[in-house]
């Protein structure tokens, strides 16, 4: 039987949980530590949620530790860590197509005012630039970091120069192209 493909929520927790075993409020925290929310969407109330997915699939399991607070620790089964090892393979050999509002927007072009389609563009132009050096100074400033660390960071920052790129040769292109 195919094993069913986790989310990205579901794959990061797991992922998360296999370093080293977890209870929920500490895999927020290494989200946050991390910088993850940069690039992945989960919010802290689905952390439970998603780990109740992954233990009723056999892929993490909770234990209880003793005392009357304590909180349940997640750890990776062996079946997690074929999954994750699998599904992670996965994630890198894979083209998924990401689909940016910004298409939407081009896509109606023709209802809008010509003058503030293209104030709008060098807005996102504008924003692109401070996020690219907000993401460059966060990398600069946790040197060294670890090669597949680099590399993500190197991912995200060469996606926010292509398209401060795009962003400001279409804004230019339509400022002066004729209607």
């Amino acid at each position: 039987m195919k094993e069913k493909k986790l989310t990205d929520a579901e794959l990061l927790v797991l992922g998360l949980v296999a370093e080293m075993p977890r209870h929920g409020y500490e895999l927020e925290q290494v989200i946050e530590q991390r910088g993850m929310r940069e690039w992945t969407q989960i919010g802290f109330s689905s952390i439970y949620f998603v780990l109740g997915k992954l233990e009723k699939a056999g892929l993490v399991a909770a234990k209880k530790p003793e005392g009357i607070k304590a909180k349940k620790i997640f750890s990776s089964t062996g079946k997690g860590y074929q999954v994750l090892a699998a599904q992670s393979l996965k994630a890198l050999s894979d083209m998924q197509p990401s689909h940016s509002s910004v298409l939407l927007g081009m896509a109606h072009w023709p209802v809008l005012e010509r003058k503030s389609a293209v104030a709008a563009l060098r807005q996102r132009s504008d924003r692109l630039d401070k996020e690219l050096e907000r993401l460059e100074n966060i990398q600069f400033e946790q040197q060294p970091l670890p090669d597949f660390v680099e590399a993500l960071f190197d991912y995200s920052l060469s996606q926010l120069k292509a398209e401060a790129r795009w962003a400001k040769r279409t804004a230019d292109y339509m400022e002066i192209r004729p209607e």
